[in-house]
């Protein structure tokens, strides 16, 4: 039984993000998504709509489904994402919508020297970071009430794509990169899912910072993570980009989330890296 009756529409309901935010919020809302490659995957289920970045035009997707929040967690090639924004921004404009943007931390990537806050003004190095910066300033032209950018950090859980190449790192017997200098915040499926359920519910607006609230060494985290994979000897590639340490942490401070939707890095590491 739904008890609400918003119309979500999740962009990039197939990726893992996209994914686990459809597992979520399917069973509260009246909530679509799109998906590209997975065809036989979703192909029979009505919540899933077929949607090619590159080729199909989003805007009668929307006209479509006129639904009343848009989460877009969408990947690919960089130039059609800007263009699909674009279009996407248009409708929330002309109509009753909000759209809910996954950023990432990238968009802080050019300041190394400490952790970024919300009200930061952002600056990146990385093609990955101006991308997302590129998409926040579309998104900041919007009136307030109508978005949310939602900036994470790395995203571990256990279908995670930097477990799963974790784990084939160890078992073929190659190398798990580790950053020895770089100092980052964390969290992982379940936890975003929720904050941004939460989001939803009570109807928030902004920009929020979606990661562990306390920091840890790359290198660290990444070993008890190992550990808890079990108990194999993985070999471990030290790449220094820096001899200093390098931040790359979102933390919150202006727009924070109740104390059950707050957690640790250790809490990760705990309960959702691997279970």
């Amino acid at each position: 039984m739904k008890l609400d009756t918003k119309k979500i529409l999740i962009l990039g309901g197939s990726g893992f993000i996209g994914n686990a935010i459809y597992k979520e919020l399917c069973n509260y809302f009246d909530t679509y998504a799109t998906y590209c490659h997975a065809a036989n995957t979703y192909a029979d289920n009505k919540q899933f709509i077929h949607y090619n970045l590159e080729e199909d035009d989003i805007v009668e997707l929307l006209e479509d489904l006129r639904p009343q929040i848009i989460i877009s967690a969408l990947r690919g090639n960089f130039a059609a994402q800007v263009i699909a924004h674009e279009h996407v921004l248009e409708y929330v404009s002309k109509v009753n919508c909000r759209i809910y943007f996954i950023s990432s931390a990238n968009v802080f990537d050019a300041y190394s020297k400490y952790p970024s806050y919300e009200m930061d003004k952002t600056l990146s190095e990385s093609i990955f970071g101006r991308l997302k910066i590129r998409i926040e300033n579309m998104l900041l032209r919007l009136p307030k009430e109508k978005m949310v950018i939602l900036r994470v950090p790395m995203v571990f859980g256990n279908s995670s794509p930097r477990i799963r190449e974790m784990k084939k790192a160890i078992l073929n017997n190659e190398p798990v990169e580790v950053f020895p200098n770089l100092i980052l915040n964390v969290t992982n499926d379940d936890k975003v899912t929720q904050q941004i359920h939460y989001l939803i519910n009570r109807n928030k607006t902004g920009i929020y910072h979606l990661g562990s609230n306390d920091l840890t060494h790359h290198e660290d985290f990444i070993k008890e993570v190992l550990e808890r994979v079990g108990n194999f000897n993985p070999i471990l590639k030290r790449v220094y980009t820096t001899n200093e340490d390098r931040y790359l942490a979102v933390l919150p401070k202006t727009n924070k989330l109740p104390k059950n939707l707050q957690f640790t890095y250790q809490d990760i590491i705990d309960h959702h890296v691997l279970n």
